[in-house]
């Protein structure tokens, strides 16, 4: 569930901003990158993707809610992973509100290593606390470049205050991993490629095994976060 209203981008990284959302009997019709695999956000429902949607908080709850209520994720939905603009604003107020009720299992928190970015990840750590939401983790990204060739990792933003591992210490939160920048990474979120071995395709245990242990240091930051957050969920 994409609720970046201003800045959908869902689409082009999963690959399907060609496509449209269709209205059914039960509701709208997620679109579907894999049979597994549902999603919807606004940047299917507009005419252009070069479009600005300009508005003001009440009409971007109102879409947030008609999501929430509207769209229909077939049978069962076993998780619903929601992405949320950066900072503390009218969408992220409207997705813990519309869904006070539904046990949310916690928010995973963005950041990169700079105090900058740092000084806006306090913010939504204490936000999260204020409402009542669990927070799972904070993700470091951009920790560092990993070179395509040699897969050495090397630092590209030093961190004046120790990075998001010295926040999540001195916050007492879990830190779920460091996620360096990797060239790869960039052109599977703009061709809508999976990044990770094993996502589209199912080989045999083995020969996903042996891919896995070729993979290169930001496939492996990635999967070591993937494992903490589902760690993190219990």
């Amino acid at each position: 569930l994409d609720i970046d209203i201003c800045g959908p981008s869902q689409p082009t990284m999963l690959g399907v901003q060609s496509e449209q959302v269709t209205q059914t009997s039960l509701g709208w019709q997620p679109v579907y990158p894999v049979d597994n695999l549902g999603v919807i956000s606004i940047g299917f429902m507009l005419s252009s993707s070069d479009d600005a949607v300009i508005w003001r908080g009440p009409k971007k709850n109102g879409m947030i809610k008609q999501f929430l209520k509207d769209v229909h994720w077939g049978d069962s939905l076993d998780y619903l992973v929601v992405d949320c603009p950066p900072g503390t604003s009218d969408e992220h107020l409207s997705i813990v509100q519309y869904l006070a009720t539904s046990s949310v299992d916690g928010a995973v928190i963005v950041t990169t290593p700079q105090e900058l970015s740092l000084l806006d990840v306090r913010k939504e750590i204490n936000f999260c606390r204020k409402v009542g939401l669990p927070v799972l983790g904070v993700v470091e990204n951009m920790a560092g470049f990993a070179c395509p060739k040699c897969t050495t990792v090397t630092n590209i933003f030093p961190t004046t205050t120790g990075g998001a591992e010295a926040m999540c210490r001195d916050m007492g939160v879990r830190l779920l991993g460091r996620l360096p920048l990797d060239p790869a990474l960039m052109k599977c979120c703009e061709t809508g490629e999976p990044y990770l071995a094993g996502i589209h395709t199912h080989p045999d245990d083995e020969e996903l095994k042996q891919e896995i242990g070729k993979e290169s240091a930001g496939r492996a930051a990635l999967r070591r976060v993937m494992e903490e957050v589902v760690s993190a969920l219990g």
